[in-house]
């Protein structure tokens, strides 16, 4: 490359951001903009979720991994599908069990993590890293899951909708299940035997009639993939949601037009949690021109900076 080819990638000069009182969210992610790392694709990621929501014919997908629920973000997610800024869920098992536990008037507590395990054990205290929760909730979740798959229908039924009987039956408009069940969003766990909510289902059907068919939900959201017009993604971490979603691509004649990732989680040891949005072009899960970017923070931390953000251009617009 010579001097003068050189000089096409010197075009835009980093712009120190500038922070003044007062300042609303969106206005210190528009100062991010003139940044570099974890600054400049924050603010990128607002620009591309911006995007996505506010396109009528893209359908939104929203993959949550981690233990988002315990940590305090179940309110921002249940908002998002309340506004319609979710037209398809893919989650964990463990992230419901801890929104049917919050919905049921059980709390989380916060912590440390430098505790002392054992004695926690001797105490009936769990550990979520800083978050704490009481034995006891489990056992008051056990008998609100057993009292669910008792009056569940006889026929055959998909996991998607076991979850939505969940949510029917939770009186707490800040439950994600509850929301997504009024507001007719599908919410989808494929990996719903990795959880308690899953535990107990094996438990009572140990001793009664329980159908779940484990591939049922793969036909209704292969309708949904082939169906859109245009498709983004939102992925809060990695593991099976974001598999989940990014796959279903392959069977069908388009990819992700959008697509943004919030991850600590590094590409380097092959893993799916880990893996570049670029890898993915790779497969045809992301389209050549789609807008991508994986910003590498807590996602504790930059989702609630982004939704703030892009909900503030959207009231605006």
């Amino acid at each position: 490359m010579d001097i003068e080819d050189s000089s096409k990638n010197l075009t835009t000069p980093i712009r120190g951001a500038k922070i003044v009182a007062d300042m609303t969210v969106d206005e210190l992610v528009r100062e991010y903009s003139g940044c570099a790392f974890g600054a400049g694709r924050l603010a990128e990621a607002v620009d591309i979720y911006y995007k996505m929501l506010a396109s009528e014919k893209t359908t939104k997908f929203f993959g949550l991994a981690g233990a988002m629920i315990p940590a305090g973000m179940r309110n921002i997610i249940a908002d998002l599908i309340r506004d319609g800024y979710i037209d398809v869920l893919v989650t964990t098992g463990a992230n419901m069990v801890h929104d049917t536990v919050e919905a049921l008037g059980l709390h989380h507590y916060k912590g440390t993590a430098c505790a002392n395990d054992i004695q926690l054990r001797h105490d009936c205290i769990d550990r979520i890293y800083d978050v704490y929760l009481p034995d006891q909730h489990f056992t008051e979740l056990e008998e609100f899951l057993q009292s669910i798959y008792a009056g569940l229908p006889k026929e055959k039924l998909s996991i998607r909708q076991v979850l939505t009987e969940i949510g029917k039956n939770l009186d707490d408009d800040s439950s994600i299940l509850k929301t997504a069940a009024d507001m007719g969003v599908p919410v989808y766990c494929p990996a719903i035997q990795d959880s308690v909510i899953g535990l107990q289902a094996w438990l009572y059907k140990e001793g009664n009639p329980l159908h779940v068919d484990a591939f049922a939900d793969m036909h209704e959201f292969m309708d949904i993939c082939y169906e859109t017009e245009c498709a983004g993604a939102m992925l809060l971490g990695g593991g099976v949601p974001k598999n989940y979603i990014l796959q279903s691509m392959l069977v069908t004649p388009r990819s992700f037009d959008y697509a943004i990732q919030l991850t600590m989680d590094r590409p380097e040891t092959g893993g799916l949690s880990g893996a570049t949005l670029d890898e993915a072009q790779s497969w045809g899960k992301v389209g050549e021109n789609a807008k991508t970017v994986t910003v590498y923070a807590d996602a504790t931390i930059t989702l609630p900076l982004i939704v703030a953000a892009v909900r503030t251009r959207l009231l605006k617009r």
